[in-house]
C-alpha cells in the first residue's frame, strides 16, 4: 500500500471530522481487510490529534463480541486511541461533539503499571488498579454506519467519547459481571462479562500483547476501555443513559452518560 493511498484515506476521515459530515468508507482506497494499511491510517489521525494538542491517555477494544466479528467477517478484536478530550464524565454531551452516535456499556481498567515484556492473564490482572463501569460513545465517521474491519480500524476503532462511572470492587471477577444498560429508562441492551472475548481480562491481555508488539506498550495510568458486554444502541440529544454492572440481580456500580438537549 503506498503512502499516498494512505495519506488520501486520512485525508478523507480528517475532513468529515472537520466539516462534521461523514464521510464514504475507505475500503475503496485500501481494502477491507488490510489490517496494516488501516492501522496505518490510524496512526495518522492519531498523530494529527496529538499536533492539534491532544493528549493520550489510553486505549480502547472494540469487536470483541463473537457475533460482531462475524458480522465484518473478522476473527480479532481491534483498538483505538483514547485522548483526554474524550472523557465526559459528569458532564452533558453536546450533539455537536458527534456525528451519529452509539452507546456501548463496558468495564474501564485503570492501569497502576506499565504492560511491556513478557505478559500472562495473571500479570495483567496484577497490573490493574482499578476497575470501573463506563459508557463508551462509539461514533463513526463513515455515513451510515457503513463499516468493514478497515474502516473501523482506520477511524480508530469508531471512537467518540467516554464516561467512567463507579469503581467496581477489587475482588470482582470481571468474566462473572452482568450488565444492564437503559435509555431514558426503558432496557437497551444486556450482556455478560463473557461476552467480551470471554472474559474482559482477556481483551485487556491482547491489546497489552499487540500495544509491546508495535512498540508502544500500555503504561501505567492508562485508562482501556475493554469492550462492549452488550449490543450497541443509537442515542439521541436528550437522552438519559444509565449502565449498570452487577452480580445477578445486584448492583455494584453504574456509569451515566446525559446527552444535550439542542434547540
Amino acid at each position: 500500500m503506498s503512502a499516498d493511498t494512505i495519506t488520501t484515506a486520512a485525508r478523507r476521515l480528517l475532513t468529515a471530522t472537520d466539516l462534521r459530515s461523514p464521510c464514504l468508507p475507505i475500503r475503496d482506497l485500501i481494502g477491507p481487510t488490510d489490517v496494516t494499511a488501516a492501522y496505518a491510517v490510524q496512526q495518522l489521525l492519531t498523530q494529527d490529534r496529538v499536533d492539534r494538542g491532544a493528549v493520550v491517555v489510553g486505549r480502547k477494544i472494540g469487536l470483541t463480541n463473537p457475533v460482531v466479528q462475524a458480522q465484518l467477517g473478522v476473527d480479532r478484536p481491534d483498538f483505538g486511541v483514547l485522548f483526554d478530550d474524550m472523557d465526559v464524565t459528569g458532564t452533558p454531551i453536546p450533539g455537536s461533539m458527534l456525528l451519529q452516535p452509539k452507546v456501548e456499556a463496558e468495564i474501564a481498567f485503570v492501569l497502576g503499571e506499565d504492560l511491556d515484556g513478557d505478559l500472562t492473564l495473571e500479570s495483567v490482572r496484577r497490573a490493574v488498579a482499578r476497575s470501573h463501569a463506563a459508557i463508551e460513545v462509539v461514533d463513526s465517521r463513515v455515513a451510515q454506519w457503513d463499516i468493514s474491519y478497515a474502516d473501523t480500524v482506520a477511524d480508530n476503532a469508531s471512537a467518540g467519547l467516554y464516561v467512567i462511572g463507579d469503581r467496581l470492587p477489587d475482588a470482582i471477577t470481571p468474566s462473572a459481571v452482568t450488565m444492564t444498560m437503559t435509555v431514558n429508562g426503558t432496557i437497551a441492551s444486556t450482556g455478560y462479562g463473557t461476552d467480551c472475548l470471554g472474559d474482559p481480562l482477556n481483551a485487556l491481555l491482547w491489546l497489552a500483547e499487540t500495544a509491546r508488539d508495535l512498540g508502544d506498550p500500555l503504561r501505567a495510568g492508562h485508562v482501556v476501555l475493554s469492550g462492549a458486554l452488550g449490543p450497541m444502541v443509537p442515542v439521541r440529544p436528550g437522552d438519559h443513559v444509565e449502565a449498570r454492572i452487577g452480580l445477578g440481580d445486584e448492583t455494584l456500580a453504574t456509569a451515566v452518560a446525559e446527552f444535550a438537549l439542542e434547540p
